[in-house]
């Protein structure tokens, strides 16, 4: 499934079986004289004459780290997740950097049993090949010791974790690795297939691989430098240690590759197992039997199984036979998220990272508000949101604007679209925030200590069907004379997908913009993560609807069923916008419909909303608060008590 090594470092004839020396096993009482080489530091901002673009994370008296503020995009979330995982991991107790740091502390002997764990694991695995002289024209990787807390959906410590990784920085390309893709499962995909379980009554069950990456095959010739720890062959005991490496025959933590040999190694197994998967969506794989289905979500080492219950405990049974893995049991707290399965549906929300996000940047003591943004000013000189002007300061790299942007966007990516618009309008000056922006940001951070316990519920025997809302906010960004595009998807009643972003184009009319954000949410709908034609099969339903998408602008929905009207307003719209939507109409993909404004639920993403309207279409998409969800469990429980006592 990967690609072939086509820079091999050494030639070999074929057929040609190569002598290898016995590996040397790492003895795990030897683990008190590992030393390990250090990362490179990261710049730091006093070392530039020009601060301005930088700003120091949240995390830099541990780390360093610096980031680049008219350098980060955030178009693959990749950005949000550092923030978010700088947040999950900070601490009045930091996790250690170095062995020798384990060893002053006073949980050492948990620290020692998982370093001898991973020692254990690395020979069982036989992850380290023969110890040779480096050959020529070959660069070692180094290597390093990470040290974790895993902790659980209270945030409680529930086990030590120490992993010995490669550092992949020194790999070349096309010499140490060719392909590195490796799909996972998506948030959209995640809270849609959380939909279906809920919907359909399906269970849903979470198990972790254990070391997964060390059964991971190598397809190109690594060497690394060799741990200490390690035991010397007899016959290179003479040779200096520094010209000497070993060889690694599985994909170890932190090399380029691993994640993708360790997809290639668990979707041979799954494929052979008759799972199916697609093609565009491959980190989902689904099997049928003639008693039921079951889907497996794949997130790295993390496999959620949804589906019947006979089909998930052979899921778990046969998945257990070829790798090591943890049963966890039921899905509680997966990628960030704490999902709770009620009587009567499934509740996702983040009220633990949000109290982290909140205490991190010393909001947790403030007033509530009731929306994550105040009203703006029809005055482009007075509104609060416009960007740095020539007499204005810049906040300087000791205020964590980005980092706020960062944690604030993985909340508003995962399980809280009610501040997706506020971020994104706070966003677009990353690059030059001035302190009336970083009050917006203070603003949506009083918004979510008044709603800390907030999130999506999923109901159950809900109608599986995908309605959406699309609509633009005209001339939302009226300094660069931008619009705004929205749309949301519901399945149930609940939003499974959103967006809103500023749009690419000038719209010179709001019929224009509304065409452009009908013209992105129709591409959003037909995604193939909804893509029944793939489940519907598994699942035995056989009618297909078209998806609804609701729409407030009268005009626009007129053209695109009727056709498009050329006339002077209209002449100027590239056709793309029309054919794409008109296509999907006339194949009956999609049905556009009109709605009044004050009842299309985009709106939320388009424009800051009075605390009325802001609260109706919160409700509208699925949002509710834990504590009624518990309440209601609770008046449920206390009713069926009463009924049993009433018939006894």
């Amino acid at each position: 499934m990967g690609s072939k090594d086509k820079n091999p470092r050494k030639k070999k004839n074929l057929g040609e079986k190569v002598q290898e020396e016995p590996s040397k096993e790492i003895c795990p009482e030897d683990i008190n004289k590992l030393v390990f080489e250090e990362p490179e530091k990261e710049i730091r901002p006093e070392d530039e004459h020009d601060t301005e673009k930088f700003e120091i994370s949240i995390n830099f008296a541990q780390n360093g780290k610096v980031w680049t503020r008219n350098e980060i995009e955030d178009d693959d979330g990749i950005f949000s997740f550092s923030v978010y995982k700088e947040i999950d991991h900070e601490s009045d107790d930091p996790d250690p950097e170095t062995i020798s740091e384990c060893l002053k502390r006073p949980d050492w002997e948990k620290w020692k049993m998982a370093i001898q764990a991973e020692l254990l694991s690395l020979n069982k695995r036989s992850v380290f090949g023969p110890i040779v002289t480096t050959p020529e024209n070959t660069k070692p990787v180094g290597h390093k010791w990470v040290f974790v807390r895993k902790r659980n959906e209270k945030n409680e410590v529930t086990r030590y974790k120490a992993r010995l990784v490669a550092q992949g920085f020194s790999q070349r390309p096309g010499i140490d690795y060719e392909e590195t893709y490796s799909p996972v499962m998506d948030a959209i995909t995640f809270r849609f297939l959380m939909s279906l379980a809920a919907s359909q009554n399906l269970e849903m069950y979470l198990m972790d691989v254990v070391t997964a990456y060390l059964y991971g095959s190598l397809e190109n010739e690594i060497y690394m430098k060799i741990p200490e720890g390690l035991k010397m062959p007899e016959d290179l005991k003479s040779k200096a240690k520094e010209i000497c490496s070993v060889r690694l025959q599985r994909s170890l933590y932190g090399l380029k590759q691993s994640g993708r040999m360790w997809y290639n190694r668990l979707s041979e197994y799954l494929l052979s197992k008759d799972y199916v998967n697609n093609a565009i969506c491959p980190c989902v794989f689904i099997k049928k039997s003639s008693s039921g289905f079951v889907i497996i979500a794949v997130y790295v080492d993390d496999l959620n199984m949804i589906g019947t219950q006979k089909e998930i405990d052979d899921a778990r049974t046969h998945m257990k036979e070829e790798f090591e893995m943890k049963d966890l049991g039921k899905t509680k707290f997966c990628l960030g998220l704490q999902i709770e399965h009620f009587q009567d549906g499934i509740f996702v929300h983040q009220s633990n990272y949000t109290k982290r996000v909140l205490k991190r940047f010393y909001m947790d003591k403030a007033t509530p508000l009731s929306t994550p943004m105040v009203n703006r000013s029809l005055d482009v000189e007075k509104d609060p949101f416009r960007p740095c002007e020539d007499n204005e300061e810049v906040l300087g790299p000791e205020v964590p604007y980005m980092s706020a942007i960062g944690g604030l966007m993985y909340l508003a990516n995962c399980t809280r679209p009610d501040i997706a618009f506020a971020t994104n309008l706070l966003a677009r000056y990353s690059s030059s925030p001035t302190r009336r922006h970083w009050n917006g940001i203070k603003h949506i951070f009083r918004y979510l200590q008044g709603s800390i316990d907030l999130g999506l519920f999923y109901p159950k025997n809900s109608k599986c069907v995908l309605v959406g809302f699309a609509d633009a906010g005209y001339l939302s960004d009226p300094h660069k004379a931008r619009s705004q595009t929205g749309y949301v998807f519901t399945i149930g009643g609940t939003a499974v997908s959103w967006r809103s972003q500023k749009q690419t184009l000038v719209a010179t009319s709001s019929n224009y913009a509304e065409t452009i954000a009908l013209h992105e949410a129709c591409r959003e709908c037909v995604a193939p993560v909804y893509d029944s034609s793939h489940t519907r099969i598994k699942w035995n339903i056989t009618e297909k609807e078209p998806t609804k998408i609701f729409e407030d602008n009268s005009a626009c929905v007129t053209q695109l069923k009727e056709g498009y009207i050329k006339s002077d307003r209209t002449k100027h719209i590239p056709p793309r916008f029309f054919s794409y939507t008109q296509e999907l109409q006339k194949n009956q993909e999609v049905d556009i419909e009109y709605i009044r404004s004050s009842d299309n639920a985009a709106d939320l993403f388009t424009k800051a909303l009075p605390t009325t309207v802001f609260k109706k279409h919160v409700h509208s998409i699925g949002m509710r608060r834990l504590q009624n969800c518990e309440k209601k469990r609770f008046y449920l429980f206390q009713g069926e008590i009463m009924l049993r006592y009433s018939f006894s």
